[in-house]
């Protein structure tokens, strides 16, 4: 057998050492066999050969002549090295200090090579017994060289080599649940290895996927995790290598791996599905990948998910302003609804700036093939694609603009008085005219608030979560718009106050014949009963019906300040019409849907009627008496309710 070392090598000295510490080095060899069980004979042959090599290499005459070998090999073969040439009984105790020598790959190669016919050792036999071991450890070792090379499939071809040497010897299963298990706990640096590679080797990038299907299957989920298996991730590691390999899948490779664990059972996949579809959905401009993540998102059940935040995106971004308002107003995390409360623009403008910033922090990041910074509404909303499916959709539900569409108003201040009256405004009566057929419904509904709206954006999110668990809203929200912050915002508010949408909620008026009053007096108590929230509430109607009909009222007892701005401008823009309004409604019926310390929201009945008149008397519109509901939101300012926002409904 041609052993691939040299005499230096094989012992473990310089070749430049001198004699003596050739000598001592031989005697430290000798002393400290390997202790893994090999037979006593194979290591009595080792210390033979240890000690040849040893007398060759302290011998002047021998060394020269072995030197000048190593010479000339060195000139004809660079990469060359002198074998040394073993008689059959010694190539077991030769593989061994190769293997002590750090060659484990080629010690686990001739092993294995041994084991094999015609070179096979008779069965039973010490030879047997020692090629065995030693092929397992030499098979371990050199799985971890190449691993620190970071050659982790070639690694693992090694160890599924050994462990079917292992099971065809039948010898040492302790050896092969060792070869097994670093097997097992080389799987996501396998991953990692394969899926890191080009898209165009997609034989690798196939076995990665089959390989990371397979750990999260055996896993039960992506937070899941075995305890009892041994090598298996714990939950903070396999989140931080899911977060490693997420980059290098492409967005329909999620898709479908997401997909497939959710239906497999895996209820955490199920939200990185709504995640993956839309960012496919809208880097590609597919609106109807949009729309099965809204379906998706609408089977999630886990109660530590508030699913209105991304309901409302969704909707925004298929165009259905309405139900993105409705859920928006349903958000649970308190600090996402205060700054909703708080944002110095209109709803809208703080509905697209969420959404912008959700699609570059949460969706968008994270796939192969995505454009990370691509979260332009402009765009998406300007794209024929997009406007022809959101115009099939409208055509599909039959939807109208006009007084059904109370939630989104574009008329300027000229127009609110209208809008108010729950009726169409202007501009809107002008979409809905002959003319309005050569219009889509994407624009009349989308494009103009939108404009005005991403006017104000721009602000900073950063951050990232793993899944569903880890999806955690507040991190969206911009620093610049918090409670205790409200004295800026309200600053701002007033400088945007001239833009802001039409006041479509109900308002109410004093009778003709009652005098002016001012509204109720503040609401101070820690835990309002609902006959106080109530009387808020008719305050606040009763006030705005003064101020509209041409009358003083102090509003700012039950509302915040963009509230009143909006009903002053209302008013200012009748008066420049020569126009006043009669206004009768009254909350019937409140209904408390959520209640915190700073924050509660109702669901009110308002009974309305209204009457429009010109200057000279003249009843320009009428009203008849219905019953609208609205969503009212209240917040604490210090130790006072006050009214901050409200949602008309039906």
């Amino acid at each position: 057998m041609d052993l691939p070392i040299d005499h230096f090598r094989l012992l473990g000295v310089s070749p430049s050492a001198e004699p003596e510490v050739i000598l001592r080095r031989l005697e430290t060899r000798c002393d400290s066999p390997p202790d893994q069980g090999f037979t006593h004979e194979a290591l009595l042959q080792r210390a033979d050969l240890l000690r040849r090599s040893a007398d060759l290499l302290t011998d002047p005459a021998d060394r020269a002549e072995y030197e000048a070998a190593l010479l000339r090999l060195s000139e004809s073969h660079p990469n060359g090295t002198v074998g040394l040439d073993l008689f059959t009984s010694s190539e077991v105790a030769g593989l061994i200090l190769l293997w002590e020598a750090h060659g484990a790959l080629e010690a686990f190669q001739l092993a294995r090579q041994g084991l094999q016919p015609p070179q096979a050792p008779a069965l039973g036999s010490g030879r047997e017994a020692d090629l065995t071991l030693l092929a397992a450890l030499a098979c371990r070792d050199a799985a971890v060289e190449e691993q620190d090379q970071r050659r982790y499939e070639s690694a693992a071809q090694l160890l599924i080599d050994g462990i079917q040497l292992q099971q065809l010897m039948g010898k040492l299963p302790d050896q092969q649940r060792q070869l097994e298990d670093a097997l097992q706990a080389l799987t996501p640096f396998r991953i990692l290895d394969l899926l890191s590679r080009d898209l165009g080797d997609q034989d690798s990038h196939q076995r990665g996927l089959t390989l990371l299907d397979e750990l999260v299957v055996a896993r039960g989920g992506l937070e899941v995790a075995d305890a009892d298996q041994p090598g298996s991730l714990s939950q903070e590691d396999f989140e931080s290598f899911f977060h490693q390999i997420r980059r290098f899948l492409t967005v329909q490779g999620q898709i479908d791996l997401f997909s497939r664990w959710f239906e497999g059972g895996a209820a955490d996949a199920g939200f990185l599905t709504v995640l993956a579809l839309t960012a496919a959905g809208f880097s590609r401009r597919k609106p109807e990948f949009l729309e099965q993540a809204r379906d998706r998102m609408q089977t999630l059940t886990n109660a530590d998910l508030d699913p209105m935040p991304l309901l409302g995106c969704l909707d925004l971004l298929l165009g259905n302003v309405k139900d993105a308002d409705r859920h928006f107003t349903l958000l649970r995390d308190p600090d996402l609804q205060a700054w909703f409360l708080n944002h110095p623009g209109d709803r809208l403008a703080a509905q697209c700036e969420y959404c912008r910033a959700w699609l570059e922090r949460d969706v968008l990041p994270g796939y192969r093939d995505v454009d990370a910074s691509g979260a332009d509404l402009d765009a998406w909303f300007a794209d024929r694609d997009v406007q022809g499916f959101v115009d099939r959709l409208d055509r599909k539900a039959s939807r109208q603009i006009g007084a059904e569409e109370t939630t989104l108003a574009w008329a300027t201040a000229g127009d609110a008085a209208l809008g108010a009256l729950g009726e169409p405004a202007e501009s809107d009566q002008e979409i809905d005219s002959e003319d309005s057929d050569a219009t889509p419904l994407w624009q009349q509904r989308w494009v103009r608030p939108a404009a005005a709206a991403l006017a104000l954006v721009g602000i900073t999110v950063a951050g990232f979560g793993l899944v569903r668990r880890n999806w955690d809203p507040a991190p969206l929200l911009p620093e610049t718009a918090s409670l205790s912050a409200q004295e800026d915002v309200e600053e701002k508010q007033e400088l945007d106050a001239a833009s802001s949408p039409v006041d479509d909620e109900p308002v109410a008026s004093l009778k003709p014949d009652l005098e002016p009053a001012s509204p109720s007096e503040p609401l101070v108590s820690d835990t309002p009963t609902e006959a106080e929230l109530q009387a808020l509430l008719q305050g606040w109607l009763d006030a705005k019906a003064l101020t509209l009909s041409g009358q003083q009222a102090d509003l700012s007892v039950v509302a915040r300040e963009p509230l009143v701005k909006r009903v002053e401008l209302e008013r200012a823009a009748d008066q420049a019409e020569g126009r006043s309004k009669s206004i009768d409604a009254s909350i019937t019926t409140i209904e408390v849907v959520d209640r915190k310390p700073q924050r509660i929201e109702l669901l009110a009945q308002v009974a309305y009627s209204d009457r429009l008149q010109a200057a000279d008397g003249t009843v320009i519109e009428e009203t008849g008496p219905t019953d609208f509901i609205v969503t009212y939101v209240l917040g604490r300012d210090g130790t006072q309710w006050r009214l901050h926002d409200y949602i008309p409904g039906s």
